[in-house]
């Protein structure tokens, strides 16, 4: 889910260009230092360091890193670990990502509280899906992301109709644009800011299939966020099985705390890996975690994981 500029990490903090270039060429220990991987002869010398199966098409999501990196930097990285997108990225950046030969798996557009489950916001809404509907059709990528909205009171079966008949006034926009809208379940439990979103109506992962279903195209899918499913449903295994023919995009985080995916977080992530190729998934997994730590480590430890 496309998150907010978050505060300004200190220019001592940031990691340059060059040696982010240094790096991703392999051709000296600045760079490698920079990111914290050690030397460039240790970098060598291990056994993995990047995505190499390719059942899996990782993507990285770009407001995770966007405090740390900017847009060349994190197309960089992309490039080094193996990832074949860097999403939720404004079209006026895509020219960066063409250049890297990256896509934008998904697109941002209207935002997560004033979504399609109010009438009122239904012209804003149907205006910004268009626009990132086109702009995706034009460029050849795959999805756009949209919300329910924040409850403002309604209750959740007038929400359901609601954003039902919204859907169904550019769905068929969609599907001529051969554009996948991907509805994202966000969990309201936890209070802390872009760890979850008290008042969301979407807030479990049957309540957003309902609204899929009724809207019936194959354009309308899910954003299965594990994170946020663990939070609010759990048993993630059984629901990738149970909607797999829905499923149009995957974020990963750790949980709790939204946080690096290895093993200092509850959510296994090798096994639900093996599940979505199991599927016969082809689309992106996005890697949206909020760095605890330092990002490059953190992000090359996830992708390495994630590459079953």
């Amino acid at each position: 889910m496309s998150g907010k500029n978050r505060s300004k990490t200190p220019i001592n903090n940031r990691i340059s260009r060059r040696s982010m270039l240094q790096m991703v060429a392999g051709t000296g220990a600045a760079g490698a230092a920079a990111l914290g991987l050690g030397s460039c002869a240790a970098i060598g010398k291990s056994a993995k360091q990047r995505a190499t199966k390719g059942r899996i098409n990782q993507s990285i999501v770009y407001w995770c890193f966007q405090k740390y990196w900017d847009i060349e930097q994190i197309c960089l990285a992309a490039r080094h670990l193996g990832c074949k997108s860097v999403e939720l990225v404004e079209p006026r950046l895509w020219p960066t990502l063409r250049k890297y030969n990256l896509v934008c798996a998904i697109l941002g557009s209207h935002g997560f509280e004033k979504g399609m489950n109010n009438p009122e916001y239904h012209d804003m809404c149907l205006e910004e899906l268009r626009k990132s509907i086109d702009v995706c059709s034009a460029y050849g990528f795959p999805n756009v992301i949209t919300f329910t909205g924040f409850r403002e009171n309604i209750p959740d079966d007038v929400g359901i109709t609601n954003c039902v008949n919204g859907y169904k006034k550019i769905i068929r926009h969609a599907e001529q644009k051969k554009v996948n809208l991907c509805l994202e379940m966000l969990n309201s439990r936890v209070a802390t800011e872009m760890q979850g979103h008290p008042g969301y109506q979407g807030d479990h992962t049957d309540y957003c299939m309902e609204i899929i279903k009724k809207v019936g195209s194959p354009r309308m899918k899910l954003l299965f966020d594990i994170y946020h499913v663990q939070v609010m449903d759990g048993d993630i295994i059984s629901r990738i099985r149970q909607y797999k023919d829905y499923i149009g995009h995957y974020h990963t985080a750790g949980n709790p705390g939204r946080c690096e995916i290895g093993d200092k977080q509850e959510i296994n992530y090798k096994p639900i890996m093996e599940e979505i190729v199991r599927t016969g998934y082809t689309g992106y997994v996005g890697q949206e975690f909020i760095p605890t730590g330092k990002p490059f480590k953190g992000l090359k430890e996830a992708v390495i994981l994630c590459d079953v």
